[in-house]
């Protein structure tokens, strides 16, 4: 990359006098705007002083390199200034830093993600050489200096032919900031040349704006000796170094000293061995990419792992608000508009009625297409609220948004001057218009068309035997748990009450425990057939399931849909059965255990018996043929990988 290109000898003051950062923005602000770099000199100016407020712009050997990105630019540029006097009151990486060398950089917003990363990139390069950065300072004019931002091409060849110290060692390092851009990429840049200059192969994984860029693959990892974590946020998928010996540090840090955690990541990696690696994906290549059933599957659970605090908050937060409600007679308070309990109701309800959805199908599509499918995957769980699809609905959207816009980041890439445009703003728009309507005017219709049939069947069936309809509300309540199937038998049984049938929501009540409770049940009797994460789901489901609340069993249903559905079916079935062949009623819509003391049709105690005792006996129906599916499929998959 030319430096020349993106500047002049008018854009260039040497030897200059400043006694304060400021003063040093606005002059060189000023002389981007005389040669019409920009619409606005005090638009871009807050755009600095913004970006200066969020991290120190300064360095070390005198370095710094104040940059903005704004609409009030008209063209990429930069401007560079050499002071006389060193100035120590710029704030920097390196608390002694003395600045006296300024690069500012000028950047239009849409090239936030092009031009801006490779200029920055390529500026660290070449500063992080002493005798370029000596070159620059000791210019004696503008001309001059003008002239020696490209010599380095010239002596870039050589340097990359330079013999280094030999070295069979191998770091791997990931380099994240909270912006995903700036330092991301400056650190990345440091730790390879410092890796270059001990003759270290370092390799980074930047995990910036765009998502992941330069991605480990399985065979790096198998083949490393140690790993740096230059990280100022969570490490994406951290587990794939959980064998290696690791070095944890400040993104900024390789910015001061990248020699030094390169070499201390080395003494660890000689004091203490790699364990065994055993790699997270099946399927393998240069790119590491994923068979198509993996990706399914990591995409779930990605978005399980996402949901599952969601659950327990929102479920909990309900469970309060029923608790009051109907321990204290305080009903009317229940549904009182404006009151705090109504408030706590709809905190809770808006947990998992509103948010669990988008939040399932966002981290579903984020696990597929990474950062830029997060908001055409919120579009479409909502979407999925909107046309009343529940989380199946969320579960599709979230797959369709995430291939969508994999095809979208394959077939039109972030690449040139539109590179910024691209990334922050075609990817959301066109894939949240795309997915959205394809959500709400293809798949609305026929799940609509399905709840309705699925409501006048019950309807239709009210009049037969008791017992048939209670095993149908059963099975249908744990079909799909909060879905479309599960809100069909929910508005059959509300209307049902409004019309004086009270039994059929005491059945879907007592329904709403078993799949909650067989879950806990199995992952506690079954244990050595469950893994740890469901047995640490099971050990909250039941607090769930006390306060009728299905979705707790969701991630087992997702993971394992054919065994646990029937499963889950069966127990709910006869205890719907049950509870209306008793003919328990409930004619005050409630939750779980916390209806005992307002059930009907036989006197309070027998009917809390009855009514509790049928939950309890389809937990145990479903718990049995929870344990007993999970032995067989393990013992399959057991016999499938001795005979592989």
């Amino acid at each position: 990359m030319l430096l020349q290109r993106l500047t002049s000898p008018s854009l260039i003051g040497t030897h200059k006098s400043f006694t304060s950062k400021e003063e040093v923005i606005k002059y060189m602000i000023d002389q981007l705007d005389q040669q019409g770099k920009l619409h606005s000199k005090e638009a871009f100016y807050q755009a600095v002083i913004q970006r200066e407020s969020l991290s120190p712009t300064g360095f070390e050997g005198g370095l710094a390199i104040p940059h903005g990105k704004s609409t009030a630019v008209k063209e990429a540029a930069f401007a560079v200034l050499t002071l006389d006097k060193p100035l120590d009151s710029w704030e920097s990486i390196d608390p002694s830093n003395q600045v006296e060398i300024i690069f500012l950089l000028a950047i239009p917003e849409n090239e936030s993600g092009s031009t801006h990363l490779s200029l920055l990139a390529e500026l660290v390069t070449r500063l992080s050489d002493e005798s370029f950065k000596n070159s620059l300072i000791d210019s004696k004019d503008s001309n001059e200096l003008f002239q020696n931002l490209d010599k380095h091409e010239d002596t870039e060849e050589t340097i990359r032919t330079e013999k280094a110290p030999q070295n069979t060692k191998t770091v791997l390092a990931v380099t994240a900031c909270p912006a995903g851009i700036a330092h991301t990429y400056m650190s990345a840049e440091a730790l390879i040349k410092a890796g270059k200059e001990l003759g270290v192969e370092v390799i980074v994984e930047k995990q910036g704006a765009n998502g992941i860029d330069g991605r480990h693959t399985n065979t790096q990892l198998r083949e490393a000796d140690a790993v740096i974590f230059a990280t100022d946020v969570a490490v994406k998928d951290e587990e794939r170094y959980a064998h290696l010996p690791k070095v944890k540090t400040s993104v900024a840090a390789p910015l001061k000293n990248a020699k030094r955690i390169v070499n201390e990541a080395l003494e660890k990696s000689e004091k203490s061995s790699k364990k065994e690696f055993t790699a997270i994906l099946t399927q393998e290549n240069e790119s590491d990419s994923k068979s198509f059933k993996i990706e399914i599957k990591d995409s779930i659970l990605t978005g399980i792992s996402y949901i599952i605090p969601v659950i327990v908050a929102g479920g909990m937060t309900l469970a309060a608000a029923v608790l009051f409600s109907q321990a204290f007679h305080m009903q009317d308070l229940y549904n009182q508009e404006g009151s705090w309990l109504w408030l706590l109701r709809q905190l809770g309800g808006t947990l998992l009625g509103t948010l669990m959805v988008p939040i399932l199908a966002a981290y579903m599509a984020y696990s597929i297409a990474d950062k830029p499918a997060l908001g055409p995957g919120f579009a479409a769980g909502v979407a999925a609220n909107l046309i009343g699809s529940g989380f199946l609905g969320g579960m599709l959207g979230g797959l369709l948004a995430g291939y969508f816009l994999k095809f979208l980041k394959r077939k039109v890439k972030p690449k040139g001057t539109f590179a910024g445009f691209i990334s922050f703003w075609l990817y959301p728009v066109v894939g949240t218009l795309v997915v959205g309507s394809i959500m709400l005017f293809l798949i609305g219709k026929p799940l609509a068309f399905l709840n309705e049939g699925l409501i006048e069947w019950l309807k239709g069936m009210s009049g037969t035997n008791a017992l048939i309809m209670g095993a149908i509300i059963g099975a249908m309540v744990s079909f799909d748990l909060g879905g479309p199937v599960n809100k069909a038998a929910y508005t059959f049984c509300i209307g049902a009450m409004a019309s004086g049938n009270i039994v059929p929501y005491a059945a879907f009540a007592s329904v709403k425990m078993v799949s909650a409770f067989s879950v806990t049940g199995a992952t506690i009797i079954g244990k050595k057939y469950f893994t740890k994460a469901e047995q640490e789901i099971g050990k909250q489901t039941w607090l769930l399931g006390l306060a009728g609340i299905t979705e707790g069993a969701i991630p087992f249903m997702i993971n394992d849909p054919l065994r646990v559905i029937p499963s889950l079916i069966a127990g709910s079935a006869v205890t719907g059965a049950i509870v209306s062949y008793f003919h328990i009623g409930l004619n005050v819509p409630g939750a779980g255990i916390f209806s005992l003391a307002l059930l009907k049709g036989q006197p309070l105690l027998a009917a809390a018996g009855i009514w509790f005792g049928a939950a309890l006996i389809g937990a145990a129906i479903s718990m049995f043929l929870l344990i007993a599916t999970r032995q067989r499929k393990n013992k399959k998959e057991q016999i499938t990988k001795t005979a592989a």
